[in-house]
């Protein structure tokens, strides 16, 4: 596609993508698909939080996200404390400059308007806003497209995620949970639709040979207000999933352990360790198409993280989730599941076993209704996608006329 004066299209992507998480990066490669299909001749770069990752695997041009390589890290010294205020100025003019040089920004997915697990505002939120008001200053679209979000109690990152909605050009949510929630912290949601999950729109993989059960596990410690139990909740966690893999090898079933995230490394290690049986396994996964094949080859799947979920409903795979969140109780109940839900700040193995069991036993039927379910979602996904070149693109051309 080309502007209105005949040069190729701008397309910016931003997010933490990159960085070791699956689901976000299955986002971006959900909109690279898009955007080389219906607009070949954009010309797309990134400004992220694994730029080199990106780079690679993409095979576009990639910008670190933030000036101070320690952004992530707990700033205790005084110098590493001077690093993170000098570079939440460098980093306001580092985004704008950014913005400038593009058409139209795309933020491709992920929770960036919710704080389901523990977040600070001067952080990503803070990003997300620079990239919004410096899109609204320079008159560059900001499209937030099929983005989770949820109401936020702490206040200053609550202001900070508002004013980033209510800058961007276009929106569009995962689910309506999202968009009440931004209704209800005071952004017009009139003209925002909600469309499925953009991990979706990612091809599906072959079913492959069956006999296993994958269990995706999470380096889980609650959400942002439960920061003061966060190490009781992540204690639970891992002894209800570690009991309930323990108690599906002593039954002689194979099990794969599943990430969604490089920081879940540490969970697997533990379960490996407690059950010690050659019948668990952990599967070495570097992108969501990966563990999708890994749950496409499984007789059914338990899984945490919400991307977990969805490359696992995506495969056809029958799945319990175990839920920390609304938006997981939204997807499992979208794709006609809502029954095979457990609370993963209170496992509790004897009852997973048994909603499990359930699961298996109506696993003909649920695989009928995910075939229907996935049908349904590609098509809303497809039109997604036209509403974001009629909207976006369409509105790109009028801005560039002389």
């Amino acid at each position: 596609m080309k502007s209105a004066n005949g040069t190729p299209v701008r397309v910016g992507v931003f997010g933490l993508l990159g960085s070791g998480n699956l689901g976000n990066d299955g986002s971006l490669e959900a909109v690279l698909g898009y955007l080389r299909a219906e607009h070949p001749e954009a010309v797309v770069d990134a400004l992220c939080g694994g730029p080199e990752v990106v780079a690679t695997r993409y095979r576009i041009p990639a910008t670190r996200l933030h000036w101070y390589r320690g952004e992530y890290r707990t700033a205790s010294r005084a110098g590493a404390i001077a690093g993170k205020g000098l570079g939440k100025l460098v980093d306001a003019v580092r985004t704008a400059a950014w913005v400038r040089r593009h058409d139209v920004v795309i933020v491709p997915g992920m929770g960036v308007l919710e704080a389901t697990l523990p977040l600070r505002p001067w952080g990503f939120p803070y990003s997300l806003f620079l990239l919004c008001a410096s899109g609204r200053l320079l008159r560059t679209p900001v499209a937030l497209v099929s983005v989770g979000a949820d109401a936020i109690s702490v206040r200053p990152t609550r202001a900070l995620v508002r004013w980033a909605a209510r800058l961007a050009a276009y929106r569009s949510y995962r689910d309506a949970l999202s968009r009440d929630a931004m209704r209800e912290m005071g952004v017009d949601t009139a003209r925002d639709a909600v469309y499925p999950d953009l991990a979706f729109a990612l091809p599906t993989p072959p079913p492959g040979p069956t006999g296993q059960v994958c269990v995706g596990v999470m380096d889980f410690h609650g959400g942002n207000d439960d920061r003061a139990r966060a190490d009781e909740i992540h204690r639970r966690y891992l002894e209800g999933t570690t009991r309930f893999v323990r108690a599906l090898v002593e039954e002689g079933r194979r099990v794969r352990l599943l990430t969604g995230d490089e920081c879940d490394a540490p969970v697997v290690a533990a379960i490996l360790e407690a059950v010690d049986s050659p019948l668990v396994t952990a599967a070495e996964v570097s992108s969501l198409a990966d563990l999708m094949k890994e749950t496409a080859a499984a007789d059914a799947v338990v899984a945490t993280r919400y991307h977990n979920l969805i490359g696992a409903l995506k495969a056809g795979t029958p799945t319990l989730a175990l839920s920390y969140a609304a938006k997981s109780d939204a997807l499992m109940a979208r794709m006609g599941l809502g029954a095979y839900r457990h609370p993963a700040r209170e496992i509790e193995a004897d009852r997973l076993l048994e909603q499990f069991r359930e699961l298996e036993k109506r696993s003909a039927e649920l695989r009928r209704t995910l075939t229907e379910r996935n049908e349904d979602v590609a098509q809303q996904l497809s039109h997604q996608f036209a509403a974001l070149s009629r909207t976006l693109f369409k509105e790109t051309a009028r801005q560039e006329t002389p």
